[in-house]
């Protein structure tokens, strides 16, 4: 427990100081607190990883409904490791994007979708667009530096991923592997969500 401990607390966020020093600039001063409000309002970040074919999407697809329930509210952030266009040739919005818009927003009663030219595939640089959420959950970034769950089937591969991640905070799995972490069951979703909402919310 001592070495899962270790590693929550190295992947505490760093909030950045406010330094009261009489030399310091008062534009310094409020540019600091503005940053420090900024962040500490960022929903926390946690990776669902594993090998391909292990059960990412459907783990993250029970996960959502339980934490709801429980009343977060729940973004999602799926890596792709290649191009991709959610939009269809010929619509309007794509037409838009097309013609060399950088951004393009379909809005309608209850529902916006917005396509955006990013250039960076860091999280951090994503979590602006997710603050009124609770949580974040990826799919996943499994060579990012925040807490990682991985799922891993005993009938889909030999052996984990994350064996030597110091990022891993706990495995879901029907094996008895052991990685120093908390093991979880595959369909124990409620188990899973309690283990999430003691840590990080």
């Amino acid at each position: 427990m001592k070495l899962v401990q270790a590693r929550f607390e190295k992947l505490r966020p760093v909030r950045p100081k406010i330094f009261r020093n009489m030399q310091v600039s008062k534009s310094s001063i409020k540019k600091n607190k503005d940053q420090t409000e900024r962040l500490s309002s960022m929903p926390p970040i946690i990776s669902i990883v594993g090998k391909s074919e292990s059960g990412k999407t459907t783990l993250i697809e029970k996960l959502i409904p339980e934490l709801r329930q429980r009343g977060y509210r729940v973004g999602i952030v799926k890596h792709a490791f290649h191009h991709f266009d959610m939009d269809r040739e010929g619509k309007d919005s794509w037409r838009h994007k097309t013609a060399g818009a950088d951004t393009v927003m379909v809005a309608s009663p209850g529902r916006i979708a917005m396509v955006k030219d990013h250039d960076s595939e860091d999280l951090d640089s994503l979590l602006s667009y997710f603050q009124d959420m609770n949580i974040v959950i990826t799919e996943g970034y499994k060579r990012g530096n925040k807490p990682k769950i991985e799922i891993f089937r005993a009938a889909a591969h030999k052996t984990p991923l994350c064996r030597d991640d110091d990022t891993l905070v706990a495995l879901v799995t029907d094996t008895d592997a052991d990685l120093n972490v908390p093991r979880l069951g595959l369909e124990d979703i409620g188990k899973i969500a309690d283990f999430i909402e003691k840590n990080f919310l």
